[in-house]
Order: C-alpha cells, then sequence, then structure tokens
C-alpha cells in the first residue's frame, strides 16, 4: 500500500519541497516517497473502500466554490427530480447566481432539467441550483438546508453550506469533498454527466442553444480512465479539483483544494497519478 505521509506533514504550512523532503524521508525503505503538491489540502482515497492512500492536511476545513454542486446533484437526485420536466430561469435565479461566472442560461427561457444537471456540473453555471430546487418544491433557504442535512447523512462532520452555488462561503476539507464524490458517482446518472466532455443544451422555445464543455482536463487528455470530476474557483477557495479515476488498476479518488493557479491543480493530479503507478510496478516487480 503507498505509505501515508507523517502527521506533522500534513498539519503544517510547510512550503511543497520541504514537505516532500520529510515525506521521503520518513517513508518506509523501498517506498515511493511521495510528490510535492501546489495545492496546500490533498487526499487520495481508494475509491472501493474509502481507505486514505495518501493525505495532505486533508482534514482542514476550506472554501470549495462550485465544488458545492456535487451536494446539489445529490440532494435532487435524492427527491427524485423529474428529468424530463421544463424549468424556467427567473430573477431569483440570476439574483442567486450574481457575482459568479457568465451564463447562458437566460432569464425566462425553459430548460429541461436534465439538461440543467449537465450545466450545472460540467460548467458550474449557478443559476442552475435554485432553478432546480424550484422544480422538486425547495426555496433556496430550504435548498441549503437540505444540503446540510445531506452533509450530516453522509457524516461529512465538517462540511458547511451558507448558499448553494459556491459563490459565497461554503467549507469542507479534501477527505470530505472525495467522500462525497465517491457518493455522487455511486448515482449512474450523475456518473455519466461527470464522464461527459461537452453537451448541447437546447431551451424550449429554441432560441437559445448552448454548448457546455468539461472543466476537468484529464477528462480530455485519455490517459487515465476518468470515472467523474468537479472543478471550482473563487478568489477565496483558489482552484480546486476532486475526481476518480482508474490509475495502474486501482480506482482512486482525488481532492486537491486551494491551489494558486487552475495549472496547479491538474499538475498535482498528474503528479499524484505518476506516484500511484510508481508504487503499482514497484510492488509488482519481482525481488
Amino acid at each position: 500500500m503507498l505509505p501515508r505521509p507523517p502527521r506533522h506533514a500534513r498539519r503544517t504550512g510547510a512550503p511543497a519541497v520541504a514537505v516532500a523532503l520529510v515525506l521521503a524521508a520518513a517513508a518506509p525503505a523501498g517506498a515511493e516517497p511521495a510528490p510535492a503538491l501546489a495545492s496546500p489540502s490533498a487526499v487520495v482515497l481508494d475509491a472501493a473502500t474509502g481507505g486514505e492512500l495518501y493525505a495532505r492536511r486533508a482534514d482542514d476545513a476550506r472554501p470549495i466554490a462550485s465544488l458545492t454542486k456535487l451536494f446539489v446533484a445529490i440532494a435532487l437526485r435524492r427527491r427524485h427530480l423529474d428529468l424530463d420536466r421544463w424549468t424556467e430561469i427567473d430573477f431569483d435565479d440570476a439574483r442567486a447566481s450574481a457575482g459568479g461566472a457568465h451564463t447562458l442560461l437566460l432569464e425566462g427561457q425553459a430548460f429541461r432539467n436534465r439538461d440543467l444537471l449537465y450545466a450545472m456540473l460540467l460548467s458550474s453555471d449557478n443559476r442552475v441550483p435554485s432553478a432546480l430546487a424550484r422544480s422538486v418544491g425547495l426555496s433556496s433557504d430550504e435548498l441549503v438546508a437540505a444540503l446540510g442535512h445531506l452533509a450530516e447523512g453522509l457524516g461529512l462532520s465538517h462540511t458547511r453550506f451558507d448558499d448553494a452555488t459556491g459563490i459565497r462561503g461554503n467549507t469542507s476539507t479534501a477527505r470530505e469533498l472525495a467522500l462525497a464524490l465517491r457518493e455522487a458517482l455511486s448515482d449512474r446518472l450523475l456518473a455519466r454527466i461527470m464522464t461527459t466532455r461537452r453537451a448541447r443544451v437546447v431551451s424550449r422555445s429554441e432560441t437559445i442553444t448552448a454548448s457546455y464543455t468539461s472543466t476537468v482536463r484529464p477528462l480530455w487528455q485519455d490517459r487515465y480512465k476518468i470515472l467523474g470530476g468537479k472543478t471550482g474557483h473563487t478568489d477565496g477557495a483558489g482552484y480546486c479539483l476532486v475526481i476518480s479515476a482508474e490509475i495502474a488498476g486501482r480506482r482512486v479518488v482525488i481532492a486537491l483544494l486551494g491551489a494558486r493557479t487552475s495549472d496547479a491543480r491538474f499538475d498535482d493530479f498528474a503528479r499524484l497519478a505518476a506516484w500511484i503507478e510508481r508504487d503499482a510496478a514497484r510492488t509488482a516487480t519481482p525481488r
């Protein structure tokens, strides 16, 4: 099994290179030293068991930005969201998304709920959570409360919600977000959406046709089998990624929080994937 970094290395704010040196020195003889990462908080879990393979400040609470939408998707599915129903985008949805990224979902236009799920999970459209909450009979405040109940039910004691978009507030930890993705991917529809590269969304009036593309870069690269993922970013949260992949025959879930640049989170994923591959090759080599 891959070595777990020592507790002091996971709880300090030491520079990544220094942490890597500590990890290399502490690793058992012959084990692969853990890589230096740019993301302040990170975790790698076995997707089947939830067991920890790697952790760096994995239990520090941090802002999570649009990773919030993983919880929104789970909550909506548990309330039996009618995928074929049309939902109109209204002023409340526009207000809820104020301050977030540009949207293609215009007020007064209706879209199928299934398409809105794609818009939310592929490109983090901030008008979707409140619109779909309305479709299942919840107000925006009731949706936020439902997210809290969901986290509590999943045993995620460090996860908190202030709104359903992630623009304002919302905190969790790398470990709890990895567990949340693991839960989301147990839903076949959500897993299918989060492995889709591009989706076409058309309004009921057919006046709007939008193409949404996945922001999960490894999904476009074909190096690993990606099982699902979600990105997030705000100034407060930095650049975040939670992703599940099959690497060297092993299914893992990786969460990376707080990177300073968009590229850094994907570079960290590549470093961890290479680390898993090296360890697999080492353990497979006859001694």
